[in-house]
């Protein structure tokens, strides 16, 4: 086959029409990146056998998803498994896929290593989350496990600390009305949600402070929700019931009694 002219893409500059012409007098149309292009050395009246024309495609097709894996990269840092991911959602197949990470990962586009001390290195600037979550974050983005565990060594136990006691702060401003056991036991699941490890957990409960009346606050307000629901029923049993229900929130035996005093008084 022979080239019979090229023309260049109106819509894509960086692309070319080349048509050709079968020694059976077919015509057929290819478009080819212009890097292709100048690589084969494209010209009218060249002559390509057909392994020449399937080994240009190959190539094309190539540079395609090699300059589509760059647009990607674009925007930010990704790692190997999300331009694998990418590239596999556009259509690419694994040969060519292959041979794409390869060239990335050698020109230093894509490092997994680079990626996850990033990564740790923003989400700790930028957010509230334990070393956890960024751990199982990074598992989910393909990390290796020895790779992100040496990223993670820059999230000091100090650093840790720090961090779960802001959100100790928090919860502190956002909740008048947990009772202090009740306090506690929250901010222990919530660390342990937010992915912070259990001896941190523990050494950043040490530093919340019961405050009397903020806890009779709290013992009123639920109280009084309490008795509006059990004062129906008859002394033993509505006192009952109170003690029961303030018990379950985590208020001590004297604060109840000396709420439901109270109420007798009234």
């Amino acid at each position: 086959m022979w080239i019979e002219k090229i023309e260049v893409d109106r819509k894509n500059a960086e692309r070319f029409y080349v048509h050709l012409v079968k020694e059976s007098g077919d015509k057929q149309i290819v478009s080819v990146d212009q890097d292709v292009l100048i690589e084969y050395r494209m010209r009218k009246g060249m002559m390509l056998t057909a392994a020449q024309c399937e080994e240009m495609m190959k190539k094309d097709h190539e540079k395609q998803a090699y300059k589509l894996a760059l647009r990607f990269l674009a925007y930010r840092m990704r790692s190997t498994k999300e331009v694998v991911d990418y590239l596999r959602n556009k259509g690419i197949g694994n040969e060519i896929m292959e041979q794409v990470i390869r060239k990335l990962q050698n020109e230093r586009y894509i490092d997994d290593e680079q990626f996850a001390d990033a990564y740790v290195q923003t989400q700790m600037n930028t957010t509230m989350k334990g070393p956890y979550v960024i751990y199982r974050e990074l598992i989910d983005k393909g990390i290796r496990e020895d790779v992100i565990l040496k990223a993670l060594e820059r999230y000091t136990e100090e650093i840790q600390l720090h961090k779960a006691m802001k959100w100790i702060a928090k919860i502190d401003k956002q909740s008048k009305r947990r009772s202090h056991q009740e306090q506690r036991a929250y901010v222990t699941q919530l660390l342990h949600t937010k992915g912070f490890p259990s001896h941190i957990v523990e050494a950043a409960k040490q530093h919340i402070v019961s405050n009397d009346e903020e806890e009779w606050e709290a013992l009123v307000y639920h109280g009084e929700k309490s008795h509006r629901r059990y004062a129906k029923y008859d002394r033993y049993t509505y006192e009952q019931k109170m003690k029961q229900a303030l018990y379950r929130k985590g208020f001590s035996l004297s604060l109840i009694e000396k709420f439901l005093e109270q109420k007798k008084e009234e």
